[in-house]
């Protein structure tokens, strides 16, 4: 075990609940340490439902081939810790890492903070004391009582595609998410929004009026038409052809225009060009999307006759709508499925629209998850969706069930970040 995993196990000890949204213990730990938070970079900051880790690997990308270094913050981690804290380009180092965490620990003492808010602000002490061009802030959970919501003035910030999810901590109804989602609007911070249904685009305007924000919206202040070789965008600077996303799926051409619209907007202040923009779109990566699995313990269980496994995180009604727009570019062969989902997500939701375009569907349970749906629940869930469903031990199980199948196909693993992570750890 890491020594940074032993950190971070007490300090999940330290506040009962997992979650609990608040700003008050952040802003107390913060203020104990001179107020990193103000020490940073310009801030691009990024709430909403489904998108944040793909708009940030395209920004990410696009500031990187700008010639420019960029922080970045994101959760959860696929692997290891370190994956969210990312210094400048490179993943933050286990001595740095441990470093921080316990000066975290010593000057919080025990006085109650969660899990991510005490890691968030480890995070903030990083970007404070390495130098970048901007730092790329994702949201946890929500935006108005999030731990990242604390910078008084980023550069910019963003919210993608809001959908129903995490209704326990965020509200069940559209208009109660957007609400907690648009939290991180500021006066006279410019806020790119994305593909919105009307009744969260309505909080969203009403919010940005309240506070003063200005709204970059697509569908009104910019907008893409798909080309075969590309996607035209059009936005403050005309229109422009750019390429293909790197990452796979129609959803990522939306992604990738998103991206632009934010560097449009952040071009004068970080120097950024349309050539930047467009090899970006070219190299962003953002594992546990619609990854192809081609080295590791169940790549290798493969033949050598046309068999594929793919990956990918997605984990709810929107990921399922997305993933299922890319299935519908697999109908050349046989497509199953293998999914574990957690107890908090909507798992008919999820599977519904991808009941016509799967072969077959195994269900699983996420290892060493304890709020995983048992194998047979989720099975249950699927049947409900419209698959005739199996339960399995394991994943593994579940490929070599797979593979007794006569004809090759592809093998799709999905339904949770967590299932992603414990897949790609096994590959690593």
């Amino acid at each position: 075990m890491r020594r940074s995993d032993v950190v971070l196990e007490r300090l999940s000890l330290l506040h009962p609940k997992i979650i609990d949204l608040s700003l008050s213990r952040v802003e107390r730990l913060l203020e104990l340490l001179d107020h990193p938070e103000k020490k940073l970079p310009p801030v691009i900051h990024v709430a909403g439902t489904n998108g944040k880790g793909s708009l940030l690997a395209y920004l990410r990308a696009i500031l990187e081939a700008g010639g420019k270094t960029a922080h970045v913050y994101t959760s959860p981690h696929l692997v290891k810790f370190h994956e969210r804290i990312r210094l400048a380009g490179e993943l933050i180092s286990e001595e740095e890492l441990v470093r921080l965490l316990e000066r975290c620990e010593t000057v919080n003492g025990s006085d109650s903070i969660t899990f991510f808010e005490v890691t968030t602000v480890a995070a903030f002490l990083a970007f404070s004391t390495v130098p970048a061009d901007a730092l790329l802030l994702e949201t946890g959970l929500g935006g108005r009582l999030d731990a990242t919501n604390v910078i008084d003035r980023p550069a910019l910030t963003a919210i993608t595609p809001i959908s129903i999810d995490h209704t326990q901590f965020l509200g069940n109804t559209i208009e109660a998410i957007a609400g907690e989602k648009a939290g991180i609007l500021k006066a006279g911070v410019p806020c790119v929004v994305g593909k919105q249904c009307k009744e969260a685009l309505a909080v969203i305007e009403k919010k940005a009026r309240d506070v003063g924000a200005e709204l970059y919206i697509e569908g009104r202040d910019w907008s893409i038409t798909v080309e075969q070789e590309g996607f035209l965008f059009k936005g403050r600077k005309g229109t422009a052809l750019y390429p293909k996303p790197n990452l796979l799926g129609p959803h990522q051409i939306e992604n990738a225009a998103m991206a632009i619209a934010c560097a449009e907007i952040l071009s004068t202040q970080l120097d950024l060009k349309k050539e930047h923009m467009a090899s970006g779109l070219t190299q962003a990566i953002w594992p546990g999307r619609m990854q192809q699995l081609h080295a590791g313990a169940l790549p290798d269980l493969l033949p050598d006759n046309n068999w594929q496994l793919w990956l990918d995180g997605g984990h709810n009604e929107s990921a399922g709508l997305a993933l299922a727009s890319f299935l519908q570019e697999w109908q050349d062969q046989p497509v199953h499925i293998i999914y574990g989902m957690l107890n908090t997500k909507a798992a008919t939701d999820y599977l519904r629209p991808l009941a016509p375009l799967g072969d077959s569907l195994r269900a699983i349970e996420i290892p060493f998850e304890a709020a995983s749906l048992s194998a047979e629940d989720a099975a249950s869930h699927a049947r409900e969706a419209g698959f005739e469903a199996s339960a399995c031990e394991t994943v593994q199980q579940a490929v070599e069930e797979i593979l007794t199948q006569e004809k090759p196909g592809r093998i799709l693993i999905c339904g949770s970040l967590y299932l992603a992570g414990h897949i790609l750890s096994q590959s690593s």
